[in-house]
């Protein structure tokens, strides 16, 4: 583990190890890799109740809430990659053109070198180790900062890490993350940056890239809406909606940040959200064990902010001491207004009518590019519209957040709210260098692209790339 300030006598001597491992290609054979990742799925296993235990003392997550996103979410990537890594690294064999015959075509798949991984603080484990994965699985080695805003987390991980993996193939960074990431990323070029966390820190990470030309995938957020249809399931599309907004106390990237309701099924929705958030949480929220807290002071106070934008038409009870808001809902709200600006990642969920499918494009375009869409209707030609007429970077049909946990789905936002694709195959491919490779027969040679040109050959140029 390192935690003091990081000088470049420091950096030198966490990263040489690392380069040299590497550059000595022991991370690059299929038992390498397949042993990493049973080491990692151990001790996965070996400290899982830590890892529970911790999470909830950092921000009262709920057990079984931690176990969902965080830890049984590795423990499947984990599996995928098991189950398909040799298929993965075999050489793909991919067809030759006329133009360039005779020859034989293939693609490699080959490690990038030393990479960094930064992880946010609202799934401290599932967004360290999840891109891990993916890093060990193409042939890698890592340095990994878990965050600081989840201290007891983040010394769990680091012990795990620590016990399975050597420290020349992963190393564990510890520290404010405004202090360490940059002094890394200043004093040794990676050859790749991976970060999911908010826009604000994904912006500053690729400026910090940028000089060193690193390649860097940002999986950020942004306000992911909910579009409620008049010809939905009403029932269902509350709970699902009241399930994503609330789990993990809001604290989600691809949480339902606001709700957009057609005006005539708005009263029935509003009752049937306020039904199953009763059902979930009960009459005092406060005092369920299936509602997580705001991870910090901060955060309580921005989430608190916004309660006074719009008619509380649910909650609204807040607690600074136990940085405890609860499931709320707002109506009334102007699109003007912050909570209709910025995103929220809290228990707050604005409600906005709308009669013409036109109003909701138009709201949308106003916080483009969400990292998530959520669209409810019974209706194909809905379904449709509004999924080819938003940009988005992922999301479901009649449900939330589920594509998430879809390891053959690819995973990630678009505008500003991420580049770059990641779970299952696509962690793998987004950790190497995917080379092409075109192999030349010397048996034959037509000499068609060799000087002296003719009218000739320009004909049969023109007809071979036609």
């Amino acid at each position: 583990m390192e935690s003091q300030a990081l000088t470049q006598e420091r950096i030198d001597a966490l990263m040489q190890p690392l380069r040299m491992y590497f550059n000595s290609g022991s991370t690059r054979s299929f038992a390498s890799r397949r042993k990493a990742l049973l080491a990692l799925r151990g001790a996965l296993h070996k400290h899982e109740e830590a890892l529970l235990e911790a999470m909830h003392a950092d921000m009262r997550k709920p057990r079984f809430e931690a176990y969902l996103s965080d830890i049984g979410l590795v423990h499947a990537e984990i599996t995928y990659a098991l189950h398909h890594l040799r298929e993965w690294m075999s050489v793909e064999h991919v067809p030759t053109p006329l133009a360039i015959q005779v020859a034989s075509s293939t693609v490699l798949h080959e490690p990038l070198g030393v990479v960094l991984i930064v992880a946010p603080w609202n799934y401290p484990v599932l967004l360290l180790l999840s891109p891990l994965v993916g890093a060990i699985a193409a042939g890698n080695c890592a340095v990994v900062k878990p965050s600081n805003e989840a201290p007891r987390t983040a010394a769990v991980v680091d012990q795990l890490i620590t016990e399975a993996l050597a420290p020349e193939h992963v190393r564990v960074v510890q520290g404010p993350g405004g202090v360490v990431v940059p002094q890394l990323i200043a004093q040794h070029r990676f050859d790749h940056i991976f970060f999911p966390g908010s826009q604000t820190v994904g912006t500053k990470i690729m400026a910090m890239a940028a000089p060193g030309l690193t390649p860097v995938t940002l999986e950020l957020g942004g306000k992911s809406p909910a579009i409620v249809d008049r010809k939905a399931n009403i029932d269902v599309a509350a709970r699902r909606i009241a399930w994503s907004k609330y789990f993990n106390a809001g604290q989600t990237c691809v949480a339902t940040d606001h709700a957009l309701v057609h005006s005539a099924v708005m009263d029935e929705f509003l009752a049937a959200l306020a039904k199953h958030v009763q059902r979930f949480f009960g009459d005092d929220p406060q005092r369920s064990p299936h509602f997580a807290r705001l991870v910090n002071d901060k955060r309580f106070a921005k989430v608190s902010g916004y309660l006074g934008h719009g008619t509380i038409a649910l909650g609204g009870e807040r607690d600074a001491a136990d940085r405890y808001i609860a499931p709320t809902v707002l109506t009334q709200v102007s699109l003007e207004c912050p909570p209709m600006q910025e995103e929220i990642f809290g228990p707050v969920l604005p409600v906005i009518p709308w009669s013409e499918a036109e109003e909701v494009i138009a709201i949308t375009r106003r916080n483009p590019w969400p990292l998530a869409a959520y669209i409810f209707s019974s209706d194909r030609k809905t379904q449709r519209y509004f999924t080819e007429r938003i940009a988005f970077g992922g999301g479901c049909i009649n449900h939330t957040m589920i594509h998430f946990g879809a390891s053959d789905l690819p995973f990630g936002g678009v505008g500003t709210s991420g580049m770059g694709r990641y779970h299952g195959r696509r962690s793998f491919e987004r950790f190497s260098n995917v080379k092409g490779i075109a192999k030349g027969s010397t048996w034959l040679d037509h000499r068609l692209q060799f000087p002296p040109y003719s009218s000739v050959k320009e004909k049969i140029l023109r007809w071979v790339l036609r």
